[in-house]
Formats: structure tokens, sequence, C-alpha cells
């Protein structure tokens, strides 16, 4: 009853704030005057939207402990281009992921972006439609906030964006859940209290590399092209959850690598190159000293050695004999007499 009543009550509303339009001879619109209802008078109904904000999406985006200074500012840029969020304090590394659900339910909302680190270099961001899913969990790769990119673009704070995605969004199942995700997630609900009423910037989903790329770009009106505004990342998905934080598996990332063994694949390629120069070093101290051996060995030492009989090493056990002297003393006894004569 109550149902019908506030039903009946705006059909005669509308009624009232409806306007009667008088069309003359030559086609032009005449308002009509209230006391004088013709046949021929046309009653234009009055607009459906009247500025009520009907969509109440509420974000709430926060982190977990030990988060770099380059993931708060990120978080702080998407608080400033989504109107609609909301911000908490940090959640502890020991609590569990379902205690994001209550903290939804706390803040009063039905959407969560929440920022997950580990080992300080490694971070990962859920998207989460609270509290009944689904969810999908993604790497962050390749940040840059506003503050890094220094570009030329500017938008009005506070403004509603327009959404581009990729045409591969709609061809497989795990991506279109995915556009449907983030168009609920970051599109700025109509009439929202703190959002302009103006659509001045894109957000726009690409896929490359079996991974998503967000951009943010301002619509120029002079000649409606794009200037990009930042932040910039880089999405990797991994896992898409039926439940919020949770549930069972709906789609996982057969490319996904985690950084773990990606860091490990670095230090093994980083050794394989370390041992092969050591090898090469070796082998180039090896030839080195052959050269020097064949310098110092003559190669023509051989040319005329004939291979003869080998020769039986006798062991002499017993000393030599004596040789015999020779007969020249007489010859010395000449000579000496000779001396003395010339003297």
């Amino acid at each position: 009853m109550a149902a019908m009543k506030r039903k009946r009550g705006g059909k005669g509303a509308a009624e009232k704030n409806a306007k009667k339009v008088k069309l003359s001879q030559n086609g032009n619109v005449q308002p009509s005057e209230p006391q004088q209802q013709q046949k021929d008078d046309i009653i234009v109904p009055a607009p459906v939207s009247r500025g009520k904000w009907t969509n109440k999406e509420r974000v709430l985006i926060f982190s977990s402990r030990g988060i770099n200074f380059r993931t708060r500012h990120l978080m702080q840029d998407l608080k400033t281009m989504m109107p609609h969020s909301k911000a908490d304090t940090k959640m502890d590394r020991k609590d569990k992921l379902f205690v994001v659900n209550e903290v939804c339910e706390i803040k009063n909302c039905n959407k969560c972006l929440f920022f997950e680190a580990k080992k300080k270099m490694d971070l990962y961001m859920w998207i989460a439609n609270s509290p009944h899913g689904p969810s999908a969990k993604f790497l962050v790769q390749n940040i840059h906030t506003m503050a890094e990119l220094k570009m030329t673009g500017n938008c009005l704070k506070g403004s509603r964006p327009l959404l581009s995605f990729d045409p591969k969004f709609d061809k497989e199942p795990h991506y279109a859940l995915l556009k449907e995700l983030f168009t609920q997630t970051f599109s700025t609900p109509h009439y929202h209290p703190k959002s302009q009423p103006f659509v001045d910037h894109v957000y726009t989903f690409s896929i490359a590399d079996n991974r998503i790329w967000f951009r943010n770009y301002q619509i120029i009106e002079e000649d409606a092209a794009l200037v990009e505004i930042g932040p910039r990342f880089v999405l990797n998905p991994i896992k898409i959850f039926q439940g919020s934080f949770g549930g069972p598996t709906l789609y996982e990332n057969p490319h996904f690598q985690t950084p773990n063994m990606h860091r490990r694949q670095i230090r093994l390629a980083t050794a394989a190159r370390v041992r092969e120069k050591q090898m090469v070093k070796d082998l180039q101290k090896a030839r080195k000293t052959e050269a020097k051996e064949d310098l110092n060995k003559d190669v023509t030492a051989d040319v005329f050695l004939i291979p003869g009989k080998e020769k039986h090493v006798h062991i002499q056990m017993e000393a030599p004999e004596p040789k015999a002297q020779k007969m020249n003393s007489k010859r010395k006894v000449f000579k000496r007499q000779r001396m003395q004569m010339k003297r």
C-alpha cells in the first residue's frame, strides 16, 4: 500500500509539473493558457530524472600495513579521481581477508579496492563486490602517480568520467566479468553529492600482453584531443573468485608468473652469464699458455732425427783401470837441454 501511495503521489506531482503547450497553425509552439483547454493542446511530461542520487555506489579504498610511498600516493590519486570513494585505516597483516567485508559493512560501502603489500616490494590489488562477490585479484606493476608524470593535462575535480574498454573485453567471458566490475567500481554515480555535472576525462582499459593497462586522459574542448593526466598502472590478473575475497575460483590466469619466480629466474640468468664469462676467461688463458709453449720449442729440431735401436744401458760396478803413459819423456829431456844451452 505504501508503494502504491508513493507511485500515485509521484504521478500526481509529475502531472502538476507537466507543461501544456499549444501548436499554432504555422507549426510554432505557443504556451497555452491554463483556463483554455482545447483538444489540440499537447501535454509535455516532466523529465524522468529529478536530480536524485539513485545509484548509491560507494567504494572503500584502503590498504594493509607495509606499503611504500608510491602505493600511498596512488591511493590518494584514486581517492581524488573517485568522489564516491571512502577511506579507512590500514588493516593489520595478521587479519584474514574476510575482515574486509565487515569493514565495508561498517563504512556502508558495496565496492572495495584493497591494496595488499608483500615483502615491501610486491603490490596486489583486490577489486571486490562486497559482500556477495565476485572479486578479482591483480598484481599491480609499472605504477606512475600524478606527481611523477607531471603531464600538461588537467580536469575538474569530482567530474564524472567516461569509461573506454578494449574490444577484447567482449570476446572472452572472464574479461566481460572484469569489465562489469570495473564499470561499477570506477564510474561515478549520477547526481552524486560530491560529483560535478561535467564529463571532461576518460578512463581507458586496454589489454596487451595478457595484462590490463589503465590510463587517464583529459578531453580538450577545442579539438576533442586527449592529454594524459595520470595515474597509470598495469594490472596482471591472477584469479577471479565467486565470493568476496574468497570462494570458488572462476578463472585462473595460466600466463601469470609470481614475482618470486621472476626474481629467481633473473638471478639464475645472471649467474649463468657470470659462469659463461668465467669459462671464456679460462679458455683464453689456456690458449695463451699453449702459444707460449709452442714458441719456446723449436719445430725443426726433430727433422733430422732417425729413430734407431735402443741401446742397452750398462752399469759399471768396478773402478776403471789406469791408462798407460805414452813414451814422450825423451823429447821432454831434449827440450830441457836446449833451453839450458840457450841460456
